[in-house]
Order: structure tokens, then sequence, then C-alpha cells
């Protein structure tokens, strides 16, 4: 079974050859990586791709710049394999993350989710473990080896707190294309993908064996809409939705934790301070808004 690698791109080019490269590295070969341009100002990165040769990689580049979520949606229409990793264009594949993910699938096959072990970089590539990444280990299930989740217990425990790691995700593609990414959803589609794909009926499986690096640095996009709050007013989008929603399912557990959204009130409190030295009115009233509620 061919993976399909999905790599939207806009970003620094070091980052992007470095997550290029760790693709071309994989000990499974058996692979197809698309990049999808999304209007990235300098063009050397995309003339550096179609420089390669390599007939496993494709180079598209957008004609109008669409945006996370467009682009996202892009990607699914791009896809050929029933399963397939929305790859961020600045994360590390370890040499066995396709060789891993395949055994999973191949032993979980009716599995539309597959978190596979994960690591956190900095700008740097050097392996941290930051206050958020810190607190999805917390959030996570406990437990070792590939294990499978589903239903009511998913649910609630993502909207306790998002412990995946979107970039790192392999997906059903048949999932996401009967779902669709939301347009309206520029930073937090994952979730609400995730939650979506829970309450029709699908399935997580969960693996510690590490093979990705997630980067986690302060020009990514979750950073960057952090302390001007708009990240919050996203995610209070997704909370009180699945939070009707969960509760007319009568998963009362999973309702709950989406009204009470603990974990990312605790984030906005986090974000205040910077919000204060920027200086941004309304960045501190958004954030003060979801850190208590009004």
């Amino acid at each position: 079974m061919t993976l399909d690698i999905m790599m939207p791109f806009y970003g620094r080019f070091d980052h992007f050859r470095a997550a290029v490269e760790s693709v071309l590295a994989q000990s499974d070969a058996d692979w197809r990586l698309v990049v999808v341009d999304d209007v990235y100002p300098d063009t050397a990165p995309g003339e550096w791709v179609r420089s390669l040769g390599d007939p496993r990689v494709e180079y598209i580049r957008n004609e109008v710049n669409l945006r996370p979520s467009k682009n996202y949606i892009k990607c699914v229409g791009l896809m050929r394999s029933e399963f397939s990793v929305l790859m961020g264009c600045d994360d590390i594949m370890l040499p066995g993350y396709v060789a891993r993910v395949k055994e999973l699938i191949a032993a979980h096959p009716d599995a539309d989710i597959i978190q596979p072990g994960v690591q956190v970089i900095d700008q740097d590539g050097r392996v941290y473990r930051p206050l958020a990444d810190r607190v999805k280990d917390i959030c996570r299930f406990r437990g070792h080896g590939a294990r499978t989740y589903s239903g009511a217990k998913l649910a609630t425990s993502l909207l306790r707190g998002n412990w995946t790691y979107f970039p790192s995700l392999v997906w059903r593609a048949s999932r996401l294309r009967e779902i669709g990414f939301r347009p309206d959803l520029d930073v937090v589609q994952d979730l609400a993908m995730l939650l979506d794909i829970t309450l029709a009926g699908g399935t997580l499986v969960l693996d510690d064996q590490v093979v990705f690096s997630y980067r986690r640095h302060a020009a990514s996009v979750s950073a960057v809409t952090g302390p001007d709050g708009s990240k919050f007013a996203q995610e209070r989008v997704i909370f009180d939705e699945f939070a009707r929603r969960c509760a007319a399912r009568n998963w009362r557990g999973a309702a709950r934790a989406a009204r009470a959204h603990l974990t990312s009130r605790l984030s906005a409190l986090t974000e205040l301070p910077s919000a204060f030295r920027a200086k941004d009115p309304a960045g501190r009233k958004s954030l003060t808004r979801h850190v208590f509620g009004r």
C-alpha cells in the first residue's frame, strides 16, 4: 500500500527542505509526496523540489493563496491512496515513520485515524518538551503499544485537551472526503475533523513508538494566533457546537468537557502576558473572555 503524504507549503525554506528530505529518507520507499505550494512569495523552494527528479514527488503551486483550510481541502481532493498524511512543511518524519504506520494499518485495518508516537523539536531541531506538550502528555490516554479508542470515551478525552499532533496523523482518505475540512476554521480544523469522525462512529489508534518530530516554534500558525485571541475564538465555536451535539447523543461527559474546556482556558491564560506586552486591547479582551467564559 502506497502512503500518500500531502504537504501544504507556506513557510521557511530550510524547514521545508528538511521536511522533504525526511520523506526521501524513509526506510519504506513506497510513498507518494505531493507538495501544494500556497503561493509562497519565494519561488526557490518550488524550484528545488522540481529539481529532485524523483517520480514519487509531485509539486503543485496554487493560482491564488487559499489559506490553510482551503489548501487542506485541495490536498484531500488530490489523495489517491486510502490512507494519507497532511504533513507540516516544517516537521520531520523519522526514517521509520512510513514503515511503522503501515504496520499499524495492517494490524488495525478498520481504523480511521492513526496517531503514531511523536517527539517535539524547536526551530533548530532540538528535542524539548514545552508546557503545551507536557499538558498533552497529561491529557493523552495511558497505556503502552498500539491501542484503539472510539465513541464517547474518545470524544471526552479530545474535548478535555486535544493531545494529538495534526501533521503526524494518518487519516482514512474516504472519511476526510465524506466529512470535509471546514473553511471557516484556520487553526483548529483538526479538532473539528477528529470529533466529526468520532461522532460518525470512527476509531483512532494511538501508538507510542516515536517516528515523527513535530516542530513547535514562534512562527507557527497556532503560536501567532494565540496572543491575539483568534485561535481561541475558533475553539469556542468548536466547543459550543460539540457540547450540543454530544448532549444530543447523550454523551454527557463529552458535553461537560466541551462546556468546561478547561485546558483551553488555561492555555489562553498563558497568552495574556504576551497580549499585554503587545499592547493589544482587542487580544486582551478576546483572551479574557475565553479564560473567564464571558
